[in-house]
């Protein structure tokens, strides 16, 4: 009787994961085993590949070139997930601390809005912001800042500010979550015991609100450091991150293993990133 029992119940629970495991080993798993694949394989006369085994396509990326544009995307990345931290922190403290439910349901609101309009379009929005002839130069000369016109599009600041733009929300939400949770109680006490406001936020709130840094980093971080779609229409071609990179060897040079193997090497990074974040929290919640 125990036995038909667990049976019945082994396939409850078989038919309940069925759906989700059917859907990642379809759509995640089979996809990313023919990109592994595909980065041991040579390139075809014509584009695609030939079923030549060789390691080529990860020792090609040695070359200073790739190295540096991989650099550059972790440097830009980095810089992101900094000056989101920096605007998020205290957007997601104000928020929190608000003491009208209503206006922090609407300010959370403000902050999600921006996901119900296509990414695309929001990063063109940028381009009449940031030209010549946009909103931005023609302020500041009608304020007599500045007499020419700045060149802000198609550089590195229009990159970064545009990744900042897109992925600050990922900050704020998770860092409310967490500031929200807090109990300030703990910063009187830190205050009776004779601590000023830098050295109560230093050594109480930010530790305990860690775990929403460390998320808030993470999601920023990982879709920053494969962004195609913000440096190829801020940054022109002047700014090329590894994202840029794969999309033109898949489509422009036809060169689908080594675009392969830059997939999966920027997938190890990621996975990488991850890892660390698990650890860091098992570590904090031990």
């Amino acid at each position: 009787m125990l036995k038909v029992i667990r049976r019945s119940r082994n396939l409850r629970i078989g038919l309940l994961v069925f759906p989700g495991a059917f859907w990642l080993t379809v759509f995640f798993l089979a996809p990313l085993g023919v990109i592994l694949v595909y980065s041991f394989l040579r390139r075809g006369p014509r584009g695609g590949v030939r079923w030549i085994f060789t390691t080529y396509n990860y020792i090609r990326m040695i070359d200073f070139i790739y190295l540096r544009i991989f650099l550059r995307s972790v440097g830009i990345a980095l810089l992101t997930t900094i000056f989101c931290l920096i605007v998020g922190y205290p957007l997601a403290y104000f928020i929190a601390r608000h003491r009208n439910e209503k206006w922090r349901n609407a300010l959370l609101l403000l902050v999600v809005v921006p996901f119900w309009t296509n990414f695309l379009v929001r990063t063109y929005a940028w381009i009449v912001i940031l030209r010549t002839e946009g909103v931005l130069n023609i302020f500041l000369q009608s304020l007599g800042i500045i007499q020419e016109p700045l060149q802000l599009l198609y550089t590195l600041f229009a990159v970064i500010l545009g990744l900042v733009y897109g992925y600050l929300p990922f900050m704020v939400l998770p860092l409310y979550a967490s500031i929200e949770k807090f109990d300030f109680s703990l910063m009187e006490a830190a205050y009776d015991l004779g601590a000023d406001d830098r050295r109560a936020f230093l050594r109480v709130m930010l530790p305990l609100t860690a775990p929403g840094i460390i998320a808030g980093c993470i999601l920023v971080f990982i879709p920053a450091l494969g962004a195609f779609i913000t440096p190829d229409i801020l940054g022109g071609a002047k700014v090329m991150m590894i994202g840029n990179l794969i999309q033109n060897q898949f489509l422009k040079a036809r060169h689908w293993p080594f675009g392969s193997s830059l997939s999966i090497i920027l997938m190890l990074i990621v996975v990488s990133a991850v890892v660390i974040y698990f650890r860091m929290t098992e570590e904090r919640a031990i």
